[in-house]
């Protein structure tokens, strides 16, 4: 067995027993598993809460887009997949690193645009990376990253390894040609790439009933005879189930999978946008089934933990995040003799 499949993730420990009312049931993932996602969740939720106060405060300029009502979505991936896989996405991708490994100082610190950043404070909010943690972006051009992720998963298969890249992309993205003309190539060459439509209804301000006579995302592998489904992404024990069944297909050499999971951001498109265009009574649906509150209720009402543990995880993560802002403030800014560092270039021999 290769090294790849050893490190496969897995839910720890399955049919864990907790008692309800006195009465014992079995629950499909561990107490470990739970408060895993539970914890990663409000993690990316406080950061970005954070952050927009950082925002309100003008701490952070720019750019900003936060990830608040779709952290199911970064919890159910990464208990799914190993941490040999990569991953690349859009730019509302706070959430999506953070869930990857990188610090919150360090994505916090680059928010603030400071040289603690995880990026030196180049990025900024919307280009994060992290080679350690085979985070490729954080990618501002809408759909750029679609190909860039095909090329990665197929390094992957070049190399003969087991590893797969998971390429995200939200529903504006889902009609760029980039994409389609990646799908027909990791389709053709059986590339071990994972697409996710992170689908939250609205490219910007524009709903997906407006972009397109095909609003049902979860047929767009079709004409690809891709394998794809239609994943509930408020719920990260779904998203987590249906990227493993993906992630199983693939290391099995079968070629690309398509997962359509349907989100929801409660803020608008980036801080400066209002979400005029959104009846209240849509948001409060969604807010309703709120991840991080539906989790620790699940949490508590089968007694996997006790509301002493919870508060104590909300008390770590409510340091962190206090810990992060107070890093990013007291860092210096990049100096500017840094300016051409790290930028890609390649010389050629007949122009020197």
């Amino acid at each position: 067995m290769d090294t790849a499949q050893k490190k496969t993730a897995q839910p720890k420990a399955k049919n864990t027993t907790a008692k309800t009312n006195g009465v014992a049931k079995e629950l499909k993932y561990s107490k470990e598993q739970y408060l895993e996602w539970y914890t990663l969740m409000l993690r990316i939720r406080r950061f970005e809460e954070r952050a927009l106060m950082a925002y309100g405060q003008q701490d952070v300029r720019g750019f900003c887009h936060v990830y608040i009502g779709q952290e199911a979505v970064a919890a159910g991936i990464e208990s799914a997949i190993t941490k040999d896989d990569g991953i690349v996405t859009a730019y509302r991708q706070h959430g999506t690193a953070i869930g990857r490994g990188v610090p919150t100082k360090e994505a916090m610190a680059e928010l603030y645009g400071k040289a603690t950043g995880i990026v030196k404070g180049k990025g900024g909010s919307m280009h994060f990376f992290s080679r350690e943690n085979n985070y490729y972006g954080g990618n501002g051009i809408v759909g750029a990253q679609i190909p860039i992720g095909t090329g990665i998963a197929f390094a992957e298969k070049y190399k003969k390894t087991k590893n797969l890249c998971v390429v995200m992309f939200g529903d504006g993205a889902a009609r760029q040609g980039a994409l389609w003309e990646s799908w027909n190539m990791a389709m053709t060459w059986k590339v071990p790439a994972l697409y996710i439509c992170e689908n939250n209804g609205y490219a910007m301000g524009t709903s997906v009933q407006r972009t397109s006579n095909v609003t049902d995302l979860g047929k767009l592998g079709d004409s690809f005879e891709m394998p794809s489904e239609t994943v509930d992404g408020m719920d990260p024990e779904a998203v987590h189930e249906a990227i493993s069944r993906a992630a199983e297909h693939i290391r099995a050499g079968n070629g690309p999978y398509y997962l359509n999971i349907k989100t929801y951001r409660y803020k608008g498109h980036s801080v400066s946008d209002p979400a005029r265009y959104r009846e209240k009574t849509e948001v409060k649906t969604y807010q309703d089934r709120d991840p991080v509150k539906m989790t620790e209720k699940k949490i508590l009402d089968n007694g996997i933990a006790t509301e002493e543990e919870i508060k104590e995880i909300k008390d770590q993560v409510k340091a962190e995040i206090a810990e992060a802002a107070q890093f990013a403030a007291d860092s210096p800014y990049p100096d500017a003799d840094g300016l051409y560092a790290d930028n890609y270039s390649q010389p050629y021999p007949f122009l020197t």
